[in-house]
């Protein structure tokens, strides 16, 4: 399909394609391109630029040139939105069409409707994400599954927010003159067009979670997104909100500045702790040991350098009248095995109960069975209130060396690390390949996120020959030993998959290769989800 203003849809047709992909969303994206595109690059080519700065000795700070917004006490973000003043618990995952409804039924505030790091961007997936969000809101998606499961809209709902791509990555099955539009801007523009007054009617409202932004000045290219939006549908300034993910250690620097980029607009910050952790260490992987963490399972939220980022945020967002949304924890129940059930609901209490003593307002879950849980330790601290915006934290006072005291992560490099580190990035990769973003592995629930963990440390752990704990060291032999072993492993779990061995090349070249791809999906997604889907 080829509109005029150069607008091109190369991905192939599919049922119902026709009522998300109208000639008017068309070109609703179209302009958006048109009008925001330099300045995405030119910040995506700034971010390159500081980390090469990073790379080379240079320690993130707070701004000087900001230090006026930090220090003014009067300014406040806009109140709460229909829908976000209580966020207690708030349930994730993709916009397949049985998540959808039962994260819908879940019994969650919230759900975060995921085309970002839950989602394989595969050009279905896309599409019918925003299919089945037009369908929800039309509550017209029961249906029944080829296993005979009836899926079916209970009555009261969750508030929806979506969370669009990050502003790196493109969506190559839309072109405006050849060139991709930004994925971030597709999954927030079709959301927008057909659902910003279904929200509306329904007494919500459009509201969004903004991924992977890296500085104050990218929180303001979406503010001035949010601006030109509405008053292209004619639909008030304000009304749209949005809660900006704290998961880069540089945004972490400039939360405050973040909040007020986008105050008209804001409904608060999250700890991102997955994508924070790889932030970290994609950043200093080559600034020498101090900077090399231990397992991926030895870095808690109670290490001290993770501690004093959650620490941070509480206080930010509250001393500016924004909630503070505590970040997922990974561990899930399996219905098949009642004793790892137990461990994960004790783990999630445990994380929960954390975040709610340090007055975080809510939390994720990425699992229905979760949302109680969650839900009761909250119960337990906020009783019949919503939030608790009247915790300032004022005695919470971070610097930026504690931020960066990542030599206060206690523990080993272990075998098993490695191994763990293989073995998620090779299964997640394989269901990703095969359209599948959020999968349960061992009890965990991976995602691109702590996909990216994983390859970043099997990469770091690699490019310093890293001793382990029994004291063999990490070589490129280990590692192939280990990569053989688990490909074999989960061939056997898996059967019929057919991208195990695409999988591996992905893992090959993002972990082991000289070169450090910023980001593991970016290839791959244009190698193999494009040419597969388009």
């Amino acid at each position: 399909m080829e509109l005029q203003d150069g607008i091109r849809v190369v991905g192939p047709d599919g049922e119902r394609y026709e009522e998300v992909l109208t000639p008017e969303a068309l070109i609703f994206l179209g302009q958006l391109h048109n009008t925001f595109e330099e300045r995405r690059g030119d910040l995506l080519a700034q971010r390159s630029e500081r980390r090469g700065r990073i790379a080379a000795g240079e320690d993130p700070d707070f701004l000087a040139e900001t230090k006026h917004i930090r220090d003014e006490r009067d300014w406040r973000v806009a109140p709460p939105a229909p829908g976000l003043e209580d966020r207690r618990v708030e349930m994730t995952g993709p916009t397949t069409r049985s998540m959808t409804v039962n994260a819908l039924n879940s019994g969650a505030k919230v759900w975060l409707a995921d085309f970002e790091d839950a989602t394989s961007p595969t050009w279905h997936n896309v599409v019918a994400g925003q299919l089945n969000l037009i369908d929800a809101l039309d509550r017209r998606i029961d249906f029944i599954a080829e296993s005979g499961k009836e899926y079916r809209l209970g009555e009261e709902l969750p508030t929806i927010v979506v969370r669009p791509r990050g502003w790196h990555l493109p969506e190559q099955h839309l072109l405006v003159n050849g060139t991709p539009i930004a994925g971030s801007l597709v999954d927030f523009g079709l959301y927008f067009f057909h659902c910003a007054r279904r929200q509306l009617d329904r007494g919500s409202g459009p509201y969004f979670y903004l991924a992977k932004l890296e500085n104050h000045l990218e929180a303001r290219l979406w503010n001035d997104v949010f601006c030109w939006a509405q008053d292209q549908l004619e639909i008030p300034r304000g009304t749209i909100r949005a809660t900006v993910l704290i998961e880069t250690i540089t945004a972490a620097f400039e939360m405050e500045e973040i909040l007020y980029e986008l105050r008209d607009h804001s409904a608060g910050l999250n700890a991102g702790r997955w994508d924070y952790i790889f932030s970290l260490i994609k950043n200093f992987r080559t600034r020498g040991q101090r900077f090399v963490l231990p397992d991926r399972a030895a870095v808690t939220m109670t290490t001290p350098f993770m501690r004093a980022y959650t620490e941070l945020l509480v206080r930010t967002c509250h001393r500016r009248g924004a909630h503070a949304i505590g970040g997922m924890a990974a561990f899930v129940p399996d219905r098949r095995d009642e004793a790892a059930t137990t461990v994960a609901f004790d783990k999630v209490r445990g994380d929960k109960e954390r975040e709610s003593k340090d007055g975080f307002d809510g939390s994720w879950v990425a699992h229905p069975d979760l949302v109680p849980i969650c839900k009761a330790v909250f119960d337990e601290v906020l009783g019949q209130h919503p939030n608790q915006l009247d915790r300032t934290r004022d005695e919470v006072d971070v610097s930026a060396a504690q931020l960066l005291a990542v030599e206060t992560a206690v523990g080993d490099v272990t075998e098993a690390g490695v191994r763990a580190n293989v073995r998620v990035s090779l299964g997640y990769l394989d269901a990703w390949l095969g359209g599948n973003g959020a999968v349960a592995i061992d009890h965990l629930m991976e995602d691109a996120a702590t996909v990216e963990i994983a390859r970043s440390q099997v990469w770091q752990w690699l490019h310093y020959e890293v001793a382990l704990a029994d004291g063999r060291l990490v070589t490129r032999h280990l590692v192939d030993s280990i990569v053989e072993e688990e490909l074999a492993r989960w061939r056997q779990e898996r059967p019929s998959t057919d991208h195990l061995d695409q999988a591996c090349d992905i893992f090959t070249e993002v972990a082991l290769g000289a070169d450090y791809p910023s980001f593991s999906t970016i290839e791959a997604y244009t190698r193999y989800l494009v040419t597969a889907t388009g």
